[in-house]
């Protein structure tokens, strides 16, 4: 009896279209780390702007063409640190923070340490999520995702560099800012998730509406609309997390008193 024919070899390779999509956002984050040490400010904002559309469609494009893998979620994790969190620190600290060595040693460190501190979290947030893919939630972020973390810091810079202030008037600021950004990404606020929205194929007419006013904000001053939107966005976490807490303690309180009703007060 014959051998039967050999099987051809199971040929390895990886899924070009999404991983294009990937590489085009990690290509944004260097560019906005090159533009920023150029002085290009404004520049290097867009830059890590265009890096977060580019990463919202390597998913969405990957879903559809049923091109998901392990190397893209990997590959993505890498870009987005590059993307979202070295890029932002350094535009961040050759903006403004590089400044606070003019006033000593120390402060020289503050600066340098507070964008290495959001370079940090940002790594800590998207390896947590890494961890949690299957198990958190789907609606919701824990913690500040590092995309909006980032546009709230470049949209900052892009203000203001649109309105004339430069960075080093607001060297003892900007400590605050990207260190609070930070935070948020490793804290447990939750932040409501646009992937797992909408539900379905339908949206309410009002939300074509509200698109609309958006994009005509944007096209009017597009810096200023969208860090109007990322400071609302972030600080939506915080209210729909004191929100949870608080309804959760009315509920522990009334199962408690359910448990254990007061008795009926005694009338002279």
């Amino acid at each position: 009896m014959s051998d039967p024919l050999p099987r051809k070899p199971v040929r390895r390779g990886i899924y070009l279209l999404p991983n294009l999509f990937t590489t085009g956002a990690m290509f944004a984050g260097f560019y906005a780390i090159v533009a920023a040490f150029l002085g290009f400010f404004e520049h290097a904002a867009i830059a890590v702007f265009i890096a977060a559309l580019l990463d919202g469609m390597d998913g969405r494009v990957a879903r559809l063409t049923g091109t998901q893998s392990e190397f893209g979620v990997q590959y993505d994790s890498l870009s987005d640190l590059v993307s979202f969190g070295l890029a932002p620190s350094l535009v961040m600290y050759t903006w403004s923070l590089q400044y606070l060595r003019d006033f000593g040693p120390v402060w020289s460190k503050v600066g340098w340490c507070a964008a290495f501190l959001y370079a940090a979290c940002a790594a800590l947030r998207l390896a947590r999520f890494n961890t949690q893919v299957g198990v958190a939630d789907k609606r919701y972020f824990q913690g500040l995702a590092s995309p909006a973390a980032a546009g709230l810091c470049m949209s900052f810079v892009w203000s203001m560099d649109n309105l004339g202030i430069e960075g080093q008037w607001l060297c003892f600021f900007t400590p605050f800012l990207i260190v609070i950004a930070g935070l948020l990404m490793v804290s447990r606020v939750r932040y409501f998730s646009f992937k797992a929205w909408p539900a379905g194929d339908r949206v309410a007419f009002v939300w074509i509406i509200v698109a609309v006013l958006i994009i005509v904000a944007l096209a009017l001053n597009t810096a200023l609309v969208l860090l109007a939107l990322t400071v609302v966005y972030a600080l939506s976490g915080i209210v729909i997390t004191l929100w949870g807490l608080r309804s959760r303690a009315s509920r522990r309180r009334l199962r408690a008193a359910r448990r254990h009703p007061r008795p009926p007060e005694a009338h002279p």
